[in-house]
Protein backbone atom coordinates (compact mmCIF):
# COMPACT_ATOMS: atom_id res chain seq x y z
CA UNK A 1 0.00 0.00 0.00
CA UNK A 2 2.76 2.36 1.06
CA UNK A 3 5.03 1.50 -2.08
CA UNK A 4 5.01 4.61 -3.80
CA UNK A 5 6.79 6.44 -0.16
CA UNK A 6 10.65 5.63 -0.60
CA UNK A 7 10.48 6.38 -4.41
CA UNK A 8 8.99 9.90 -3.41
CA UNK A 9 10.46 10.12 -0.15
CA UNK A 10 14.15 9.22 -0.61
CA UNK A 11 14.90 11.50 -4.07
CA UNK A 12 12.79 14.51 -2.28
CA UNK A 13 15.54 14.19 0.75
CA UNK A 14 18.56 13.68 -1.40
CA UNK A 15 17.22 17.28 -3.27
CA UNK A 16 16.78 18.65 0.23
CA UNK A 17 20.25 17.72 1.66
CA UNK A 18 21.96 18.01 -1.55
CA UNK A 19 21.18 21.81 -1.69
CA UNK A 20 21.85 21.58 1.81
CA UNK A 21 25.24 20.74 1.34
CA UNK A 22 25.89 22.68 -1.54
CA UNK A 23 24.59 26.48 0.19
CA UNK A 24 26.64 25.47 3.52
CA UNK A 25 29.76 24.90 1.34
CA UNK A 26 29.29 27.94 -0.96
CA UNK A 27 28.82 29.80 2.31
CA UNK A 28 31.57 28.69 3.91
CA UNK A 29 33.74 29.25 0.63
CA UNK A 30 32.15 33.01 0.52
CA UNK A 31 33.16 33.56 4.36
CA UNK A 32 36.77 32.44 3.89
CA UNK A 33 36.88 34.45 0.92
CA UNK A 34 35.60 37.66 2.35
CA UNK A 35 38.14 37.21 5.43
CA UNK A 36 41.10 36.64 3.22
CA UNK A 37 40.06 40.04 1.46
CA UNK A 38 39.67 41.58 4.22
CA UNK A 39 42.79 40.59 5.29
CA UNK A 40 44.71 41.34 2.18
CA UNK A 41 42.91 45.23 2.83
CA UNK A 42 44.32 45.71 5.91
CA UNK A 43 47.70 44.67 5.19
CA UNK A 44 48.05 46.60 2.28
CA UNK A 45 47.26 49.70 4.22
CA UNK A 46 49.91 51.49 5.83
Amino acid sequence: MYDWFPLVFFPFKILVLGTGMFFAIKWHHDQAKKAQAKKNDEASEP
